[in-house]
């Protein structure tokens, strides 16, 4: 009989598997950190932190790393808890703690580095909730702090389409439905499916606003960062991108691309 729907262990697998390489965005974060402040970022929090897979691979740098994650929705941290933090010695575990809260309201100790990946921060859809937010932020990181965020666009990106991509185990949809290029509200969803079962859609849903380069780091500079620094991804050769990312002020544009925003206290 065919899966008509995905176990917790299959949504967020899968999902990590197509969307995240957690022990590679440490080595790219942790890269761009040091080249920046010439040393390593130490104290990691994780805003959205989702399964906290990013926060949980930090502190096998060794034991002078630590890392805290914030997120409001407890069936992610469930898995994470189980999958990511589970794995962890006795000893790393200490230096690990899932927060259950909104980013607006908790308080953190000050830390290094703090980032918002996965897009996570466009649910905020007005300049305003995104100025209040980046505040926050800019409040709990240390002296030499850097706040890193991604971020995605190109002409493919506001136009429907389903993209799909082959995985061992499951096929990977992601579904462009609606994008409104007055407002830049768009909508997202992710499909999978299983290996010798049925397509399970909307699997994920991201309700956005899409924020682009220009108007992120104007924001960033009046929540009173000092500097933003603008990351592009470097090209395969083959259209796509290599997981490389280099800091730059011009760049010619293309069908799709992701980049990151290094924000420096």
């Amino acid at each position: 009989m065919e899966k008509t729907t995905l176990t917790l262990d299959q949504k967020y697998k899968f999902y990590e598997e197509a969307v995240q390489n957690a022990e590679g965005e440490v080595e790219t974060l942790q890269d761009l950190y040091k080249s920046i402040r010439k040393k390593k970022a130490k104290i990691l929090r994780e805003d959205f932190c989702g399964t906290g897979a990013v926060m949980c691979n930090w502190v096998k740098q060794g034991e002078e790393f630590k890392s805290f994650g914030i997120d409001l929705d407890p069936e992610p941290v469930v898995y994470g808890k189980e999958n990511h933090y589970g794995k962890l010695s006795d000893e790393q575990k200490k230096r690990v703690e899932y927060i259950m809260g909104d980013v607006f309201d908790t308080d953190t100790e000050k830390a290094d580095l703090i980032i918002a990946l996965n897009f996570s921060y466009f649910i905020f859809k007005r300049r305003k909730q995104l100025i209040d937010y980046f505040k926050k932020v800019h409040e709990h990181l240390d002296e030499d702090g850097v706040f890193v965020l991604d971020l995605f666009g190109g002409p493919e990106s506001m136009m429907p389409l389903q993209e799909k991509t082959k995985y061992d185990d499951f096929n990977y949809y992601w579904d462009c439905d609606k994008f409104n290029p007055i407002t830049h509200e768009c909508l997202y969803h992710i499909h999978f499916k299983p290996k010798g079962g049925k397509k399970v859609k909307r699997v994920f849903t991201y309700d956005w606003r899409m924020w682009g380069f220009a108007e992120l780091r104007e924001i960033l500079d009046d929540a009173g960062f000092s500097q933003t620094i603008a990351y592009w991804e470097g090209d395969d050769n083959d259209g796509g991108g290599n997981g490389e990312f280099f800091p730059t002020e011009e760049i010619d544009n293309c069908d799709g691309w992701v980049g990151y925003i290094a924000a420096l206290k």
